[in-house]
């Protein structure tokens, strides 16, 4: 069993989806950065000096702090934009990748052998045709 599981941790998958998870974290921690220190005290200063994070509702002993919410919510939108971003370019990248292998010029035997696979497979079609019609 334990060797099973070394097999199934050491896999290249696994091994991508955790620095992938290490990598998210950090990229969040960034983004939130972004967001709750530059992107929130402009977005306050141009609505007249608004603090987001001190929004809140009371009811009773009750807070409700919707700023918080709305800064998260930013949060949010400003990461699944930079990660639509990021798999677009991977995506840009992988379908030059499999443009060029597509493109793959073969050399003078294999285009001459090509050429006679494509002979023989005209002939055998006529052949075919010739038998059906007797």
């Amino acid at each position: 069993m334990l060797n099973d599981f070394k097999k199934f941790a050491m896999k290249g998958n696994v091994m991508d989806l955790a620095v992938g998870v290490i990598v998210g974290a950090a990229f969040g921690k960034i983004v939130t950065s972004l967001v709750e220190d530059i992107m929130m005290p402009l977005i306050g200063l141009l609505m007249g000096g608004i603090d987001f994070t001190g929004l809140m509702i009371k009811f009773g002993g009750a807070k409700i702090k919707y700023g918080v919410f709305l800064q998260s919510i930013t949060n949010f939108l400003i990461t699944a934009f930079s990660i639509f971003l990021f798999i677009r370019v991977i995506n840009h990248f992988r379908n030059k990748e499999e443009e060029a292998k597509a493109e793959i010029k073969l050399d003078k035997s294999e285009e001459l052998l090509t050429e006679i696979r494509d002979l023989l497979k005209a002939q055998a079609a006529k052949g075919e045709e010739i038998r059906e019609e007797n």
